[in-house]
């Protein structure tokens, strides 16, 4: 069979132990970001199937009308709306969902905190421009970390902010703010105080049309002067533009991002990177040599078990 597997942007998936699993197929791998659907198309018109690299890459209806090979779409982790599975289903193309354990996202979001707080990022820089101290930080131990978002991520934030000290307190659905009740975590009386109470604030939401721009700038409005408000799920969660007039307007005074609207980022193109209180990093938390093992091991599998299945027909 011809696979593409799609924006690899650091060239790896060839150095993991489960590319063996495609032994004896044709395999392209491309490490960089088509958007121009016609350019895109030209690429992958002799593909039978493809492997996504999470939502890097949007699979719609037009597209999809471009490649008539195509039989096969498989995903590393959830399938999202990047995915047009009503069209897919329309060109008989079989989509594949994918899972993981999350606990390396997890893990990047306690870097961004921690990271935030204590400015380290900042402090490191002045040592290689020869100074020494210049700011004092901010320990997590005993402040409120608000978690917007009770699912796996969510949870694994609560267990982590919990072992260093912080006092949890959870926003979301109904169903989950029972769940986290029920295991012992505060949940906060409305939205509203949510978003005043916390000193940080972790986004784990999923994007969904009903999440889409959830958060709003008068949410943003509500926060702490000295707050830290940290998104590491999708930038989309924000609406266009808050996190960008809050931080200038001093609420929240700080934020920690891992994801952007359009990416990826090149030349420094966004501006949040530009400001001083807003700590960047370019979505690094998928991005895990175990985590890449158990993605794409999982998409390798789905596409030999599609093939073995056809063999059978």
């Amino acid at each position: 069979m011809k696979i593409a597997i799609l924006d690899d942007y650091q060239d790896c998936v060839k150095t993991l132990k489960c590319f063996s699993k495609l032994q004896g197929h044709e395999v392209s791998v491309f490490n960089d970001t088509l958007k121009n659907i016609p350019q895109l198309a030209l690429r992958l018109r002799d593909f039978e199937a493809l492997v996504l690299t999470r939502q890097r890459t949007n699979i719609t209806k037009e597209l999809l009308k471009l490649l008539p090979n195509l039989k096969l779409i498989s995903q590393t982790g959830k399938v999202g709306s990047h995915i047009d599975l009503q069209a897919c289903g329309d060109f008989g193309v079989t989509v594949f969902d994918g899972e993981g354990t999350g606990e390396a996202t997890a893990e990047l979001n306690m870097l961004l905190i921690l990271a935030a707080l204590r400015n380290l990022p900042h402090e490191v820089n002045r040592l290689r421009e020869g100074k020494w101290q210049g700011t004092l930080g901010r320990k997590l131990s005993g402040r409120v970390l608000g978690v917007y978002g009770y699912g796996k991520i969510g949870q694994q934030i609560c267990r982590l902010g919990h072992a260093f000290g912080a006092k949890i307190l959870v926003w979301g659905r109904k169903s989950t703010l029972d769940r986290a009740a029920l295991e012992g975590y505060r949940v906060a009386e409305s939205r509203e105080a949510f978003f005043k109470e916390c000193d940080i604030l972790s986004v784990q939401l999923r994007l969904t049309p009903q999440t889409r721009h959830d958060i709003k700038l008068e949410d943003l409005s509500l926060m702490k002067s000295d707050a830290l408000f940290v998104n590491a799920s999708r930038a989309e969660l924000v609406e266009s533009g808050a996190l960008l007039k809050g931080l200038s307007n001093g609420r929240p005074g700080f934020a920690a991002v891992d994801v952007y609207e359009d990416e990826p980022v090149l030349n420094a193109n966004d501006p949040l990177i530009k400001l001083p209180n807003c700590l960047c990093s370019p979505h690094l938390g998928f991005v895990e040599r175990d985590n890449y093992e158990s993605y794409f091991g999982i998409a390798f599998d789905n596409i030999l078990k599609f093939i073995s299945e056809l063999k059978q027909k």
